[in-house]
């Protein structure tokens, strides 16, 4: 099955459309993120060239002699800004990593909150022209997006349209490069992505340059995951389905590898992570919680929750 297997939404309907439009949005949002914790968004907002402009540079870093990206990654940052070497990280529950390496920033703290002394600075890349600039430039593109996305699910959860937005604002979201480079030898246990569910409130994924994302239905099949041109694929993470009790999902997924004649084919993708601020409490909302819906997680912060999976997929000890 193909793009038809999750709905698509259209994001200008909430950000410019009249209140009809609005509750209508709210509506398709909110049943996807209950039955398939996927949708395809478009008219999000962010410039097509821009996304193009920072593919191009990704490239080009990860074209970069393996000596030269070296010096990007920094010890002591969990993967969690600059350059996460090949073969470093690895899904919950298996112990062969997953073949890709990664490039990843951080929050860019630009109005005085003291909250910029939690987190690391990110990493320069003198190396390729633009980087960092165009990195910069994605980020509060996708960074916006995504609070909107959240002002939509909180309407649906009835929690106020603003619910979200002292948590996410100059939050600890993260915004990713993978690379998956062609596959050179027959594989030992591992895909360029085990089945996995995200740790954070939602992913915003544009495009991949190659097909192989999957998402596995609750009729437990895998099911071939593509963007329409110009869409956003939206996912619910762990943290948005822990404060929702289950009620939004956070649906297992992968990046499969290609067929054997398109091994020597590499692969690009582009996710942001919509995190929120570490003092965030994920306790489950009380309205999520009832007899038939019993409360299903103890309290815990976003931060302790973040701490705790980093462990488990091996980027922190």
């Amino acid at each position: 099955m193909s793009i038809n297997t999750i709905p698509i939404v259209d994001l200008s309907q909430f950000t410019q459309g009249d209140d009809r439009g609005k509750q209508q949005f709210v509506e398709q949002l909110g049943k996807a993120f209950e039955e398939t914790g996927f949708v395809s968004v478009r008219n999000h907002g962010v410039s097509q060239q821009l996304v193009d402009d920072y593919y191009a540079a990704v490239q080009k870093f990860f074209a970069l002699p393996t000596e030269v990206k070296k010096k990007y990654e920094i010890a002591g940052l969990a993967g969690q800004r600059g350059y996460t070497s090949f073969g470093r990280e690895q899904a919950k529950g298996f112990d062969a990593p997953d073949l890709k390496e990664f490039w990843q920033m951080g929050q860019i703290v630009e109005d005085g909150d003291p909250i910029k002394n939690e987190y690391p600075d990110n990493v320069s890349v003198p190396d390729v022209a633009g980087f960092d600039q165009k990195g910069r430039e994605l980020f509060k593109a996708f960074e916006k997006c995504g609070i909107e996305l959240l002002q939509a699910i909180a309407i649906h959860l009835g929690i106020g349209e603003f619910y979200f937005d002292k948590y996410v604002h100059n939050g600890n979201s993260i915004l990713r490069a993978i690379h998956y480079p062609p596959i050179t030898q027959e594989p030992k246990n591992a895909i360029r992505a085990e089945q996995h569910e995200d740790i954070n409130l939602i992913t915003l994924l544009v495009g991949a340059s190659a097909e192989g994302l999957q998402l596995l239905s609750k009729q437990n099949e895998w099911l071939d995951i593509t963007a329409p041109e110009g869409c956003f694929v939206v996912n619910v993470g762990d943290m948005l389905q822990r404060l929702t009790n289950n009620r939004l999902r956070s649906t297992t997924h992968r990046v499969v590898n290609p067929p054997r004649e398109k091994w020597g084919n590499p692969r690009y993708s582009i996710p942001f992570f919509t995190h929120p601020k570490s003092s965030m409490p994920l306790d489950c909302l009380a309205s999520c919680v009832d007899e038939r819906h019993p409360l299903q997680y103890e309290p815990i912060t976003a931060g302790a929750y973040l701490d705790e999976r980093l462990r488990e997929i091996g980027l922190k000890k």
